[in-house]
């Protein structure tokens, strides 16, 4: 039984390719679902001198290529709309991929100010002390310091759809705009916002990264990353990043997470409803200091939310803080049942972290509220809204006694 070619896999529905998308029934077992190819070399053909060592398209070493890390690529360039895919050991793997690939010594980048840690310290000080790549950090809500940080020598412009962790709403289509007139690349990290529910390629970005990790795999069981865009700047990325830097996922990994990604729509229709529901009720406790998420009409971006992501969602992660101190935070977090405290996000259960005021690059990154208490950052899984409500309702009275 043959599979769908790329054609047919375009007029899919999403979860039609959710299932189906990138996956091969093995030719030696009859098994309907890809299995794990735990192999680090493949067959060579007959005469293999006249092979390209470095191809990325057909398995021959498992650093360039495998079974498994084949059909996860085609399966999730499909899911956002790509014509292709890389996928990497990690979702930092991934990102500096892009990095690597497309900047050299010499080039100036475009940062979100509020971003990933990692990504902070690649171009805050490791890309700049090392390459004398150039980074200027903008708030990527303010149109006009994005163009006035333009320069003749820019050559990407990166942001997060949802920033991580203050939730600030990046605009896609104008930061394409701007990217394409400077000559500009546009990376965008989706993490917080995987397809169905937003694909950056549709508003003009050049390539999307998502740390496999989180929503696409689901269950907090495997890690990886991808880098999805159009057929050439892909094969840039492979031959360079993977080929030759070698950070490749495993294929048990990519195994895990091409099963974990079968129900990404499901989940994520669970974890938005309820995300919306948790949210409001923060927003009414006033026990609760400050909630932060696009999903509030009271988020200074709402209205872009609204528009850009076609009310499919706003994501499934907040930030919040009690009213006190850090040991008030913690004390709070101790008091919860359900919601266990943890790093990550994007689960099948609901994770918070309490993290301090600041990160790195001092705590003017923040708004005054985060400077002020911290934060809780609030990932929301799949319980019911109604048991994640009672549980955070619960480590309130707890924390500050029944009222």
């Amino acid at each position: 039984m043959s599979r769908p070619d790329k054609h047919e896999l375009s007029s899919l529905s999403f979860n039609t390719l959710s299932v189906h998308g990138g996956n091969e029934i093995d030719k030696t077992s009859g098994a309907i679902r890809t299995p794990i190819v735990m192999a680090n070399s493949y067959l060579l053909p007959d005469d293999p001198s006249t092979m390209d060592w470095s191809d990325t398209e057909a398995p021959s070493y498992t650093r360039n290529s495998g079974h498994n890390q084949i059909c996860l690529q085609r399966k999730l360039a499909a899911l956002e709309g790509g014509d292709d895919a890389a996928v990497f050991a990690t979702g930092v793997a991934a990102l500096h991929a892009v990095f690597f690939t497309f900047l050299k010594s010499g080039d100036h980048v475009i940062v979100g100010d509020v971003t990933y840690e990692a990504v902070w310290r690649l171009f805050a000080e490791l890309l700049p002390q090392r390459y004398q790549i150039e980074a200027t950090f903008v708030d990527m809500g303010d149109m006009d310091a994005v163009r006035a940080a333009v320069r003749p020598n820019t050559k990407l412009i990166h942001t997060e759809t949802i920033a991580n962790p203050t939730t600030k709403v990046a605009d896609i289509a104008r930061l394409a705009s701007i990217a394409k007139e400077a000559g500009a690349l546009l990376s965008i990290d989706s993490t917080f916002t995987p397809p169905p529910f937003f694909r950056p390629l549709e508003l003009g970005a050049d390539l999307v990264t998502h740390s496999l990790t989180k929503y696409i795999n689901g269950h907090g069981d495997a890690m990886g990353g991808v880098v999805i865009g159009s057929k050439a700047l892909i094969h840039h990325i492979k031959a360079d990043a993977l080929v030759d830097l070698g950070g490749t996922i495993s294929p048990f990994n990519a195994w895990l997470i091409m099963r974990g990604s079968v129900t990404l729509p499901l989940r994520l229709k669970q974890q938005y409803s309820s995300a919306e529901a948790v949210a409001a009720y923060l927003a009414t406790d006033k026990r609760v200091a400050y909630v932060t998420y696009p999903g509030l009409e009271n988020h200074h971006q709402h209205a872009l939310a609204k528009r850009q992501f076609a009310s499919k969602g706003y994501g499934a992660v907040m930030a919040f803080a009690v009213d006190g101190d850090p040991d008030t935070q913690n004390h709070f977090v101790a008091n919860l049942k359900v919601i266990t405290s943890a790093v990550s996000l994007g689960h099948d259960e609901t994770l918070i972290v309490h993290v301090g005021g600041s990160g790195r690059g001092g705590s003017d990154r923040y708004p005054p509220n985060f400077q002020k208490y911290g934060h809780l950052r609030l990932s929301i899984g799949l319980e019911d809204a109604e048991d994640l409500i009672a549980d955070i309702r619960h480590a309130l009275d707890e924390t500050f006694g029944r009222s």
